[in-house]
């Protein structure tokens, strides 16, 4: 056996008995059950753990078995991912579980091909399902794995760029143990999220501190190298609390291939070039409903940040003057009273302007 050969199995061996002491106990850890762990790795995808955590129990108390969830109405599922973000997750959670229920006969697809064949799976949840589920030797590679390697190997190269991506990925599939390569996955990512931490690493507990360059070095916090991202692009939204003669408020629910698909939300949309804030809601309300209004009063704006831009939501108590409201721009529009409004799924923002509109208006 090489040097090279030797020192990959001593990592291997070092880094699986580290696990076995030090594993944290989830419920999707507790079987091989394809669903829960597919599951799993949906919600975690851009979530901690402790977030991730009560919605993968109600999901599960929700829905038991991918039939289930297969079976259910897309509007039972956003309300139970509502709080948790990235929505194309959850609606795509549902549209592989009716492919998995109708093209595969409920049956999960067991190898890393048809995986990616699966809507929402990448390469990373692929690779993650086919080894923790079904023992394929696939090397996963996300922020905490690239972190550890960046700074076990020395790599200074910019982590963006798709060049340092794949000898990053080269390296992950050559340390890769192919007897265990499920549990190496999952050790791999527990080191970087309890040891290798992206601020004071926790060096003096780490099973590979011996080979790291970054901690031979006293450089960990150079690890990973990533260049400067662009400005996050800020927008001013308006939206109208169209409040009617009988209590009721409209509520619109967004286009299903739209970003926030199948959520509901009060109608408005972005303040375009020079135009005021009032401007634009007319303008906004007349293209989404075809309907005149009368603005009553400002409510206290609400700041919220995307993964790629931020918003600061603008919303008007608003009267309905003339037209009869039409979905013109959405799938849907309801007129409803103040207190169902807990009972639609709604994105963040939105949800925190439900509060005060039922405040106010319930």
């Amino acid at each position: 056996m090489n040097d090279l050969s030797d020192h990959v199995v001593n990592l291997r061996g070092a880094l699986l008995s580290w696990f076995e002491i030090h594993r944290r106990e989830m419920p999707w850890r507790q079987s091989k059950d394809a669903y829960s762990i597919w599951l799993s790795e949906i919600m975690l995808q851009q979530t901690r753990v402790d977030q991730a955590m009560p919605y993968y129990l109600r999901f599960k108390a929700a829905f038991p078995s991918l039939e289930d969830l297969a079976t259910a109405d897309l509007h039972q599922v956003l309300m139970l991912w509502e709080g948790l973000g990235y929505y194309s997750r959850g609606r795509n959670l549902h549209k592989a579980a009716k492919k998995v229920y109708h093209d595969y006969k409920g049956v999960f697809p067991r190898t890393y091909e048809e995986l990616l064949g699966l809507p929402g799976i990448g390469p990373y949840t692929a690779a993650a399902i086919a080894s923790i589920a079904f023992n394929e030797a696939r090397a996963v590679v996300d922020g905490n794995v690239i972190r550890v390697l960046s700074r076990l190997l020395g790599i200074m190269d910019d982590v963006r760029l798709g060049s340092t991506q794949r000898v990053i990925q080269t390296y992950a599939n050559e340390i890769l143990d192919p007897q265990r390569p499920g549990d190496f996955n999952q050790a791999l990512m527990e080191l970087g999220s309890l040891v290798c931490r992206p601020k004071k690493p926790l060096c003096e507990q780490c099973p590979w501190s011996l080979s790291c360059v970054a901690n031979k070095r006293v450089e960990q916090h150079k690890y990973p190298f990533k260049s400067a991202k662009a400005k996050i692009p800020h927008h001013d939204i308006v939206v109208a609390v169209l409040h009617n003669s009988e209590g009721k408020v409209l509520i619109s629910r967004r286009k299903e291939d739209a970003m926030l698909g199948g959520l509901w939300e009060f109608p408005g949309g972005k303040r375009e070039g020079m135009e005021s804030l009032e401007e634009a809601l007319h303008r906004e309300i007349h293209e989404e409903l075809g309907i005149m209004m009368n603005i009553l009063r400002p409510l206290t704006p609400i700041r919220h940040t995307y993964s790629h831009f931020k918003i600061t939501l603008h919303p008007y108590v608003c009267t309905p003057v003339s037209g009869e409201a039409k979905a013109l721009q959405s799938d849907q529009i309801q007129w409803v009273e103040v207190a169902q409004l807990n009972d639609y799924p709604f994105p963040k923002a939105n949800r925190t302007l439900t509060l005060e509109v039922q405040r106010l208006l319930g």
